[in-house]
């Protein structure tokens, strides 16, 4: 790029409506949701930040490539196309299609562990460790304490502590841990980058170890960008060749589709062992459907496939990454407190330095959503508290380190005006923040309750 700028490498084809509301409506739209942005209805947001998951714009050629669906039972052609997708940019041998993330984070919890189990992680992803606690498994998080730092510049704060991580092999046994979960990028962490160099390190003690490296690869791409941007020896690569060295060095892989690879649905689990990828095709059948499609139209198989091939290219990562660190940059110009560096696919507001008169038990992140989406329309997602949930043993609520508001950026959909709008808006409420009360817990689903729980306003 000229002079070191960066664009859009596309141009709008079709446009969409966005509702614009009044903060009348707004009151009432949250009331009724339970104080939870999860439970507004789409015509309600103007901006929706809530997620990057399944929101992106597809293509032209993805929407060309839906018309060519083969909806076969199976063996759709579709499926041959996403397998030689997935084996052309992230190197797998084999390929078992998913509804979404989830479902390949079921089968491999399924797969490999057994009551009593424990997988080391950086750091817990919330649909991740619940998969792996109805297995029977237990987390530990070993990730670097730089990642619970939200002022810490750490250029890899995904990063797994070594030291930990052996500890914790000494502590309950090679044996007792299946795998270690490595996600690139870390969501719950701000959406931090692992290095390679520490993804060789992890490689290398846990293969002599006899333990199994599962990538969590939902973001993988955009980890490779800021491979390429900040460790040494990687500026001259390309995304494409970071993605495959980064995969080239674990075992097997979950993937939601609906991150890096662009489509609004659907996902994959990738590898290398046959008798491991016998035993998931064979799950997949009980659980997401024929291994050919895994609960996915044909058409859907080929959007994907597709959207892989363009996810790779560095003027498209270029740019989602910079769209999303100059939301960042605009925030921290006004004061906001924020988690630093600015992540890949989002960025994560402070909540508890936004609203330091709020104890956790009052759901500081929560109430920021809220007031957030009460001031102009956009709707974000809380990462705190609420989204960690309560232990399973002791009932009692987790009480994470961080907790933050994430203003998650769907890929090609919003322009820098419109997020410009967003920035304006949270400046605003951070001016009001000594007079915003917390929030009390009305209701609690049994699993994953951010999605779910619902909320009352406290006066003070």
């Amino acid at each position: 790029m000229d002079g070191g700028g960066w664009f859009e490498p596309y141009r709008i084809k079709v446009v969409e409506r966005i509702p614009v509301t009044t903060a009348r409506e707004r009151r009432k739209a949250l009331d009724e949701a339970g104080w939870n942005t999860f439970l507004l209805r789409s015509d309600q947001v103007t901006i929706d930040l809530l997620t990057d998951s399944g929101t992106s714009a597809m293509s032209d050629r993805q929407w060309a490539g839906m018309m060519l669906g083969d909806e076969a039972y199976a063996g759709s052609r579709n499926f041959y196309h996403l397998e030689d997708a997935v084996r052309s940019a992230y190197g797998y041998r084999y390929v078992v299609p998913t509804h979404q993330g989830r479902g390949a984070e079921h089968i491999v919890s399924r797969m490999l562990i057994h009551p009593g189990d424990v997988i080391a992680g950086n750091m817990y992803f919330t649909t991740t460790r619940l998969h792996q606690e109805l297995a029977g498994g237990t987390f530990r998080d070993v990730i670097v304490e730089e990642a619970h730092d939200p002022d810490s510049t750490h250029p890899f704060k995904g990063n797994i502590d070594l030291g930990k991580l052996e500890r914790l092999i000494g502590e309950v046994g090679a044996e007792r841990m299946p795998y270690v979960s490595v996600a690139a990028t870390v969501n719950m962490a701000g959406g931090q980058p692992i290095s390679m160099e520490n993804l060789r390190a992890v490689r290398e003690l846990t293969g002599a170890a006899g333990i199994l490296v599962v990538l969590d690869a939902t973001r993988a791409v955009e980890n490779a960008w800021f491979v390429k941007e900040r460790e040494p020896g990687y500026a001259e690569r390309s995304v494409a060749e970071i993605l495959r060295e980064t995969c080239d060095l674990t075992d097997l892989c979950t993937m939601s589709g609906k991150k890096d690879s662009l489509v609004n649905i659907g996902g994959f689990l990738g590898l290398n062992d046959p008798d491991l990828a016998e035993e998931a095709r064979n799950l997949c059948v009980v659980y997401e459907g024929l291994h050919t499609y895994g609960g996915l139209a044909g058409r859907d198989l080929e959007a994907m496939a597709r959207g892989i091939e363009e996810s790779v290219d560095d003027d498209h990562v270029r740019a989602r990454i910079m769209q999303v660190r100059e939301l960042g940059d605009r925030l921290i110009e006004d004061g906001i407190p924020v988690v630093r560096p600015i992540g890949g696919h989002a960025v994560f507001v402070d909540a508890a330095r936004f609203l330091p008169h709020l104890p956790q038990e009052r759901f500081p992140a929560q109430r920021l959503a809220a007031e957030i989406y009460l001031e102009a329309g956009t709707r974000t997602m809380e990462r705190g508290i609420v989204s960690a949930g309560r232990d399973p043993e002791t009932g009692e609520h987790r009480r994470p380190r961080l907790e933050l508001v994430r203003l998650a950026i769907p890929r090609r959909v919003y322009t820098s005006r419109q997020l410009g709008m967003v920035a304006a808006s949270v400046a605003r409420v951070f001016d009001r923040r000594d007079e915003v009360p917390g929030l009390e817990m009305a209701f609690e689903p049994a699993y994953l309750r951010f999605f779910q729980a619902r909320f009352r306003p406290l006066d003070r």
